[in-house]
């Protein structure tokens, strides 16, 4: 029995242990549970991710987003991947962990400095971390680049605020593969000591603000397959070294300020698929030697000063798609061998000096969809093989010197859908295919030698929105109809046209821009016209036309721009005429007109060389018209008179006391108070009635004193706010630091907060005492664009767009200091239950504090990232990259293309748009339903996006035309 009872107790002895291990390996090592359980209580989890991470779960391994190792006496936590979930709040205590080896917390909205715990010995173990696309700041934390993470073998930082230097110690960290710190704002050179990283495949410092010259000793890093170094502004020449990376499938150097040659030793990286050298001030021929590139996909050399001849040898680029050499100095003709590519989809030659013809093969050989040889010296007839494939839906052709007739092959070309033929020598007459291309939305054969008519055939163009014949020699009557209802812009200037203007216009209910002058038309202006209400430029001088102004053009809502000059109008101009708010330019000269000028509108400040030629004159004798005064009627009784100055004085003392009441109402509420609490005496300002009625600035101090962080700056906090009493809802941003900024600014910022418009999150308060102020803001209704945006439909993406839009002009143009520069991204914008998008704007004040603020630099154009040159375009770049985010459905912090080539969405898009299929790149929730429908204002948003992101910021359009542009997509889509 002893032995039995022996042997009892050993058993009991080794279940109790092996219990004690289960239950440990379980439950997890509470120095682990500890550590989780704190970094959940210290962040916001809006998904609920974490709703099992509870000391009552079962397993701490089981815990979403948790891994643990496989080890058979303990389980410590591996991995902690939360990527995506939308969580915020600041960080550092995961890194406490001491077992991790995978970090994973990218595409959050996580925000703070990075800090490491140095007491933790086994940092070493970790092999992955992930911050990327959140709202980190600081600088890069200095312990992440030392021997305690030498094992460490990927990095990515990419799209955060990290500011600074790179440290000069990242070659230490002598494992790692993967290293991405795009997207951030880091200044300096790239540190020499980068180079001791064998072992590194993909390396990415692209979108900050680095400068000098690319280490010389790269060619060191032999297991390099990916490098992107584009938008800094990196300066010198491209290293010869770079030539020794043999395995280098991916070089990206573009929009920096690259000189120089191109290295012959590029020739030597015969893995390379995709050469990207664009917008640099690269010179000198193209080396022979990239044509033994025989792996090469997408070669962009554009936007440089590059010369002499294109090498026949490019035939030897089998495997090559994209080629793209536009806006350099090349000469000589287009290469033969260019025809012969059989992968050929995109052939971009633009404004270069390019003579000869097109090669007589370009298009049979291969699935050309996008041609574009516009500005250049090009001659000759265009092929007949060029949409052989009968993909091609993009043909630019402008500013040659191409002749002949438009050949009948191109007319049978059903998938063009953008035609640019313009300013050439193309002559004969317009074929009659032409007019039946189902597709084709921008049809642009103007300043050309075309004749004959064109109303003898049938117009069957459902998708045509822009046609322009201008400056030819087109004669007979105009067309009835184009076979489109979605007609925007219609030039006909120019030519022979005559008879009169066709009432059929009036069912071109979507037209913009309406043209016929220097014709021979004549006849009445058709009074149908006016149907047209969506009508803003009306240009029919310089023809034969008679009669008197319709009466209701003045009723026409939107008519800005009217020109009836050199015609044989004759009648009085219509008095209602100066009355429309629209009309800011017209001209009637030289006509027929009589009487007296409208006092009113566009006529007040008109020029006299608007009026002259005609039998008017002018009733006000301080006006600058140049006519003569009319005559004054002295028959009216003296009684009317009196009786007249009688009822205005009444009205004006009505009016006068209207407006004291208002402004006296309005004073109470806005006028600066001054309140003192333990703090000091601070000064207090609201801006709205309801504001000022409901809060308290109590109510301000106790929710800076609360604590609910919305959002955090480098120097401000924005905290939720509400008034216990009456449950109004705000938000506070608190400022420091108020002592470094001029007075000027905070009164610019008061200024501000009178500014109110449907689509922007209203100032409703300021308060400030010494160094600390409060900005009070509406409560931010809704929810964030970018936590909806992959659910919304196409026509609900329209109304996002144009409300942005609409907000960006309006501060434009009444409160452009409002704006912080360059931050327009869906990171700011709230949609509401009706679907209403409204900004968050930034005052100056916060401008001049935290140039970051809200959102990543993917948003900021170069010149705001650079801090110069910056003005209302730069607003303009973030809309565009809201635009192609909202077409996309991807972020613009976090991109990577189809074939893998581009880390920036705006570099992803333009590659996109040449593409032929809008498949590639549309978000898949928009494909059904009326997608095929919309497929071409798709197109053209992505168009307007693109032109919007120009590094130039001249080039990009105004928020007014943008509206404009916007505003037509959303009109074709909700009809």
């Amino acid at each position: 029995m002893a032995k039995g009872s022996s042997e009892t107790k050993s058993m009991t002895f080794i279940c109790l242990f092996l219990f004690m291990l289960n239950f440990h390996s379980s439950h997890g090592d509470p120095k682990e549970v500890q550590i989780l359980l704190s970094f959940k209580a210290s962040i916001d989890d809006p998904l609920h991710f974490l709703s099992n991470w509870e000391t009552s779960s079962a397993t701490l391994c089981r815990w979403h987003g948790i891994t643990c190792d496989n080890n058979v006496n303990s389980s410590h936590v591996n991995a902690v991947m939360l990527s995506g979930k939308n969580m915020t709040g600041e960080v550092s205590s995961i890194f406490q962990l001491p077992y991790v080896a995978n970090i994973d917390l990218s595409n959050n909205q996580f925000v703070g400095e990075i800090t490491f715990n140095y007491s933790l010995n086994s940092l070493s173990l970790l092999r992955y971390l992930n911050l990327s696309n959140n709202n980190f700041t600081g600088s890069l934390p200095q312990p992440l680049f030392s021997v305690l993470f030498s094992n460490l073998e990927t990095l990515d930082l990419s799209n955060n605020m990290f500011s600074g230097n790179i440290p000069h110690q990242i070659g230490l960290l002598s494992s790692l593969r993967y290293l991405d710190l795009g997207g951030n704002v880091l200044v300096g050179k790239i540190p020499n000591s980068i180079t001791n990283m064998t072992t590194l495949q993909y390396l990415t410092l692209a979108s900050n603000q680095l400068v000098d010259k690319i280490p010389q000793e790269i060619g060191q890093m032999k297991s390099l397959k990916w490098i992107y170094l584009g938008y800094n502004n990196l300066s010198g020449e491209i290293p010869i070294s770079i030539g020794e990376l043999l395995s280098l499938n991916h070089l990206d150097l573009v929009y920096n300020n690259l000189t120089g040659p191109i290295p012959q030793s590029l020739g030597h990286l015969t893995e390379l698929q995709y050469l990207f050298l664009y917008q640099n001030k690269l010179s000198g021929p193209i080396p022979q030697s990239i044509f033994e590139l025989k792996k090469l996909i997408s070669l962009d050399l554009s936007d440089n000063s590059l010369s002499g001849l294109i090498s026949e040898r490019v035939v030897q680029l089998q495997r090559l798609e994209i080629l793209h050499l536009f806006s350099n100095n090349f000469t000589g003709k287009i290469p033969k061998g260019v025809a012969f590519l059989p992968r050929l989809q995109v052939l971009q030659l633009w404004s270069n000096g390019l003579i000869g013809e097109i090669p007589e093969e370009l298009g049979k050989h291969s699935n050309l969809t996008v041609l574009d040889l516009s500005t250049n010296n090009l001659a000759g007839k265009i092929p007949d093989n060029i949409c052989h494939s009968g993909s091609l839906f993009k043909l630019i052709l402008f500013s040659n010197y191409f002749e002949g007739e438009i050949p009948k092959s191109l007319t049978s070309c059903r998938s063009l859908r953008r035609v640019r033929l313009q300013n050439n020598k193309f002559s004969g007459k317009l074929p009659p295919e032409l007019t039946t291309l189902p597709q084709v939305y921008f049809l642009d054969i103007s300043g050309n030698q075309l004749s004959g008519r064109i109303n003898d055939r049938k117009w069957n163009m459902p998708s045509l929105q822009m046609l322009s014949l201008t400056n030819n020699n087109f004669s007979g009557e105009l067309p009835t109809s184009f076979g489109t209802q979605i007609l925007e812009d219609l030039d006909l200037s120019n030519n022979q046209f005559s008879g009169s203007i066709p009432l059929d216009y009036k069912s071109l209910s979507e037209l913009v821009e309406l043209k016929l002058s220097y014709n021979k038309l004549f006849g009445n202006i058709p009074e149908e016209i006016c149907s047209c209400k969506k009508l803003v430029a009306l240009d029919l001088s310089h023809n034969q036309l008679s009669g008197e102004i319709p009466m209701k053009f003045s009723e026409m809502p939107v008519l800005g721009l009217l020109d009836l000059s050199e015609n044989q109008f004759s009648g009085e101009i219509p008095q209602d005429l100066g009355s429309a708010e629209s009309l800011v330019q017209i001209n009637i000269s030289h006509n027929h007109f009589r009487g007296s000028l409208p006092s009113t509108g566009a006529f007040l400040a008109i020029n006299a060389s608007a009026i002259t030629g005609n039998n008017l004159c002018d009733r006000d004798e301080d006006s600058s018209s140049g006519l003569p005064l009319c005559k004054s009627n002295n028959q009216n009784p003296t009684w009317l008179f009196v009786m007249l100055c009688f009822l205005l004085t009444l009205v004006a003392f009505a009016g006068a006391s209207l407006l004291v009441f208002y402004v006296h109402k309005r004073k109470s509420f806005s006028e600066v108070r001054k309140v003192e609490n333990q703090d000091g005496t601070w000064e207090v300002q609201f801006f709205c009635d309801k504001a000022a009625k409901l809060m308290k600035v109590e109510n301000v101090f106790s929710t800076v004193k609360e604590g609910r962080v919305v959002s955090k700056g480098r120097n401000w906090v924005s905290y939720e706010g509400k008034c216990m009493e009456n449950g109004m809802q705000f938000t506070v941003m608190e400022i420091s630091e108020l002592n470094s900024l001029s007075t000027s600014m905070w009164e610019e910022t008061v200024k501000g907060g009178k500014v109110r418009h449907p689509n922007i999150f209203n100032l409703v308060g300021t308060c400030r005492c010494g160094k600390r102020g409060y900005l009070v803001y509406e409560h931010e209704e809704g929810k964030k664009l970018s936590e909806i945006v992959n659910s919304l439909s196409w026509k609900e993406r329209c109304k996002i767009a144009v409300g942005v839009a609409k907000a960006i002009k309006f501060l434009h143009s009444h409160a452009s200091s409002m704006v912080l520069v360059g931050e327009v991204a869906r990171e700011i914008v709230r949609v509401d239950i009706k679907g209403v998008p409204r900004l968050k704007v930034t005052p100056p004040i916060m401008t001049c504090l935290d140039i970051k603020g809200i959102t990543s630099s993917t948003y900021l154009a170069q010149e705001a990232r650079e801090r110069k040159n910056v003005t209302e375009k730069s607003e303009i770049y973030g809309l565009g990259v809201m635009l192609i985010e909202l077409l996309t459905g991807r972020s613009g912090i976090d991109i990577e293309g189809g074939n893998g080539m581009h880390k920036t969405i705006v570099e992803w898009a333009r590659y996109c748009y040449s593409d032929c299929h809008v498949d590639t790149w549309i978000d898949p929730v928009m494909k059904g339903g009326d997608a095929l429908r919309d497929e071409k204002d798709m197109v053209e948003m992505m168009n307007l996006a693109l032109h919007c992101t120009t590094t130039d910021p001249t080039a990009r359009p105004c928020a007014r035309d943008v509206v404009k542009a916007l505003e037509s997509f959303q009109r074709t889509s909700f009809c």
